[in-house]
């Protein structure tokens, strides 16, 4: 009897597999691989268009919502492809940079509605390419792409990045135009190959974004200019850094923003920083404290390094009438990096003898300045009871660092 004959098995094919697990297995591919596999065979062809495929890519790339896909009476896949064809350079960037944007017209359009009313529309291919031959450079993807979002704002008060009030000093910084920001590109000695990225009509200041790798700065890096005022060379300019590229540089700012990390004062952006530790209760009053660094009024050669903070001080609501009270004096304990200590005492504070009661909050903002990259401060309040006159009490200031940012030392200094 003919022993039976053993057939090798058949190798195992997408072809041959049904429709639904075949889709399911197509759902977890890029953009990329499914657009090759239209070109794979006639039904991978096929169920590659299938359009609830491509609904995740609209959403995860260009954050394409139901109502929008609706007005545009488009399959997914056509929308994808017609908006790759536009923005297809920018993919890796896009749904970032219009996430960040569209979190910060929201947030400021309701606090901040001038500010949201000064944004303009976004550019097209041919503008950014025609800026890059006036300049000579090429333009990183991320901030081109940001641009195809909103082209800057118009030169207003206050600015979208971040404004800072003294009593006898005002910046408040505008996201420049491409065309404003090509008009003031820079290719001077110690600012070679640098665009203007922010722009403050109240102090000329602006954040820089290094266009190549020249005199000691990193490609893409953004800046603070600081002249070397040691220098009799101009071109020593030395650099306070504020970012390693733009995509980082503008969501880090709105992350700060739409968290509250950066408060709404007076309808505009202040970026003071909060460290939610630098909080001290002592009875029923708190104080928190708030700061900020001034690249305007800082410099790092001779080194000085300018700071504002802002203080909040609160009374519980909870607390009875009879704790209301008047602040008399204050006591601060300054230790810079090396550890020298400065003791200052005085009446009142920024000349004010503010009384707190149940509920109330009294803020003020007053400076210091160190001859190091940091230091920190630290003290008490003497208040005096309104009931009882003769009553007398402190309240903990709690200890705020101060730190200046990266900073990196002109080249023309260094080749001295």
């Amino acid at each position: 009897m003919a022993a039976a004959v053993e057939q090798e098995p058949q190798p195992l094919s997408l072809e041959l597999l049904p429709t639904d697990p075949l889709l399911l297995i197509l759902s977890f591919l890029d953009y990329r691989d499914l657009l090759s596999c239209c070109y794979v065979s006639r039904r991978l062809n096929q169920l590659s268009s299938h359009d609830p495929l491509w609904k995740r890519h609209c959403k995860k790339y260009w954050l394409l919502s139901e109502a929008e896909k609706t007005l545009r009476k488009q399959s997914w896949k056509a929308i994808f492809l017609s908006i790759y064809s536009d923005l297809g350079r920018y993919i890796q960037y896009y749904a970032t940079l219009k996430k960040a944007w569209d979190d910060i017209e929201r947030y400021l359009g309701q606090r901040c509605p001038r500010m949201i009313g000064s944004l303009k529309d976004s550019v097209q291919e041919e503008d950014l390419d025609a800026v890059e031959a006036q300049i000579g450079c090429k333009l990183p993807d991320d901030y081109r792409c940001s641009f195809r979002i909103h082209n800057g704002q118009k030169l207003v008060v206050p600015g979208l990045m971040g404004s800072m009030a003294l009593s006898n000093h005002y910046r408040s910084e505008d996201l420049l135009d491409i065309d404003t920001a090509a008009g003031g590109f820079q290719q001077r000695l110690g600012l070679k190959q640098c665009l203007p990225l922010t722009f403050c009509i109240h102090t000329g200041l602006s954040q820089y974004m290094a266009l190549e790798s020249v005199e000691g700065r990193n490609k893409y890096e953004i800046f603070y200019q600081c002249p070397d005022q040691m220098a009799r060379n101009p071109s020593a300019i030395d650099m306070f850094i504020t970012g390693t590229s733009y995509l980082e540089w503008f969501t880090s700012y709105v992350n700060n923003v739409v968290t509250g990390g950066y408060p709404i004062i007076r309808d505009q952006i202040f970026r003071y920083v909060h460290d939610k530790e630098c909080v001290a209760t002592t009875g029923d009053i708190t104080v928190s404290v708030s700061t900020s660094f001034l690249p305007e009024l800082s410099s790092v050669h001779p080194p000085h390094y300018f700071f504002t903070y802002r203080i909040r001080i609160e009374m519980s609501k909870d607390a009875l009438p009879e704790k209301a009270c008047q602040l008399d004096s204050r006591y601060w304990r300054i230790t810079n990096a090396k550890g020298d200590v400065e003791e200052v005492q005085g009446p009142g504070v920024v000349g004010e003898f503010p009384i707190i009661s149940p509920g109330r909050v009294y803020e003020y903002t007053s400076c210091t300045t160190f001859s190091t990259t940091s230091g920190y401060m630290e003290g008490y309040y003497t208040f005096h009871c309104l009931y009882y006159k003769d009553k007398f009490f402190n309240v903990i200031i709690p200890r705020f660092h101060m730190v200046c940012p990266t900073f990196k030392v002109s080249t023309a200094r260094m080749a001295l």
